[in-house]
């Protein structure tokens, strides 16, 4: 079958374009059923129905479209967009990863050579380029549930493949995290299994530095999920708390401020133990957290983040202090200054928070004053130059004013001095004969004209 040509478009292909931007799902499905209706069909753009869907953040309609056999990596628009760019363009993180698991194509670039996440990172939905940096097709670790060349057992189990694929594509990198997800999972939480899903991702790890496209960022990934997994394995084997007693240690925090030392020392020490030490990415890690004081930021918490997830910086939004999970928004009652997603996450952190909680209560209490006090006199210094703005306005006005009183004094005078030099003083008028009339001015001026020539002759 032909490909589409551009702009090459039945009615029936129009209409399903201006039915995708309402956003009318029933009207597209039957659209769609028509036989001169074409899923991949092309605008004068190049853009397909699917494109449209996924700009507009259309999440249902790209369910449809993807059903009904849109093509996700159709890549005939005129600037080489996908539908998996116009997703991150968009900003839409559950259509993104939609697009990822139809087989979405990362690594493609449009014609000004930038990829689906450099794209999303431009435009700064970092959501977006956090969900395509960590996504992880099932299908790649599905090839460790098989065995492979002489071996008579697979490298992991089928059964523990689904627990740690929803763990290997999480965007919260934080230890507590992980090691939560672990311990809701039965099957994962035994020290065989986890010896089994550490060792597959020490493989992953491997491949992504030695293939033809080296991907440092998911090689890092995999192994310091890797090392948290040994440290699960360490705590289910000697200590009789388990994983609870691992969550306790990488929550304690120090008495003077309440920082987790070892959740920040193991961070340090995953990063430390990445076998490649040519690794570009590494090396970037090493130089932002080496220099910096245990206690300060950045943490190592922080930068392994935003190297391996491209989130722009922890101002943006509130994380969790107990999970890391994004967009906390619950406060401590009393000191109001730590964040929790819910009251599990409080309660898990409490034994280590209670001690510092008064602390940062009059810390808070200390910096609201100081707040109010600047508050304060930025309000009084903008009352001060709103009044000397006001004076100086006044006083433009009424130099204004007398300036031109002044200037028509000037011409009142001026005017006067005018009048005077036009009406004749009385000494001059009396020298100046008057006659009766303009006849007898005629008169006058003949005998003046005649007696003239007389006196002449005499």
């Amino acid at each position: 079958m032909a490909p589409p040509k551009k702009g090459d478009l039945s009615e029936e292909e129009k209409e399903l374009l201006e039915v995708i931007g309402k956003g009318h799902i029933e009207e597209a499905a039957r659209l769609l059923g028509n036989k001169n209706v074409r899923v991949n069909c092309l605008d004068e753009h190049g853009m397909t129905p699917l494109m449209h869907a996924a700009y507009k953040g259309k999440v249902d309609m790209c369910k449809l479209l993807l059903q009904h056999g849109a093509d996700v990596n159709c890549n005939e628009h005129e600037h080489g967009y996908t539908a998996l760019m116009f997703a991150g363009l968009s900003g839409n993180k559950e259509i993104a990863w939609m697009m990822l698991e139809a087989g979405a194509d990362t690594d493609v670039v449009n014609s000004v050579g930038r990829t689906a996440a450099q794209m999303a990172a431009f435009v700064g939905q970092h959501d977006c380029v956090t969900v395509i940096n960590n996504f992880f097709p099932r299908e790649r670790l599905d090839y460790y549930t098989k065995p492979q060349g002489l071996d008579k057992e697979p490298k992991l189990p089928v059964k523990l493949a689904g627990p740690l694929h929803k763990i290997i594509t999480t965007t919260n990198l934080h230890p507590v995290k992980i090691v939560l997800l672990v311990k809701e999972n039965p099957l994962l939480a035994e020290v065989e299994a986890m010896q089994k899903c550490y060792k597959v991702l020490d493989l992953i790890c491997e491949k992504c530095m030695k293939q033809r496209d080296m991907n440092e960022v998911l090689a890092v990934k995999m192994h310091y999920i890797s090392c948290i997994f040994q440290k699960c394995i360490l705590f289910l084997k000697e200590r009789e708390d388990k994983l609870d007693g691992l969550i306790k240690s990488l929550l304690k925090g120090r008495d003077k401020d309440g920082f987790p030392v070892y959740q920040e020392k193991l961070i340090r020490e995953c990063i430390r133990k990445f076998p490649y030490c040519e690794a570009t990415l590494l090396q970037q890690l090493v130089r932002s957290i080496a220099p910096v004081e245990i206690g300060t930021d950045p943490t190592a918490f922080s930068v392994l983040t935003q190297a391996i997830t491209g989130q722009m910086g922890f101002g943006e939004a509130e994380f969790c202090t107990a999970c890391g999970e994004k967009g906390a928004a619950k406060r401590c009652s009393v000191c109001k200054m730590v964040i929790y997603c819910d009251q599990n996450c409080q309660k898990l952190h409490w034994f280590a928070h209670k001690k510092v909680c008064k602390m940062l209560k009059e810390t808070h209490e200390k910096l609201e004053l100081e707040a109010a006090k600047e508050r304060k006199e930025e309000e009084e210094m903008q009352k001060r130059e709103a009044i000397q703005a006001t004076e100086s306005a006044l006083a433009s006005e009424e130099q204004l004013v007398s300036e031109s009183g002044d200037n028509k004094e000037g011409e009142l005078n001026c005017g006067e001095d005018r009048t005077e030099q036009t009406i004749p003083s009385k000494e001059t008028s009396a020298a100046i004969p008057q006659a009766d009339s303009v006849f007898e001015a005629d008169i006058n001026l003949e005998d003046i004209a005649i007696a003239k020539p007389q006196e002449s002759e005499e």
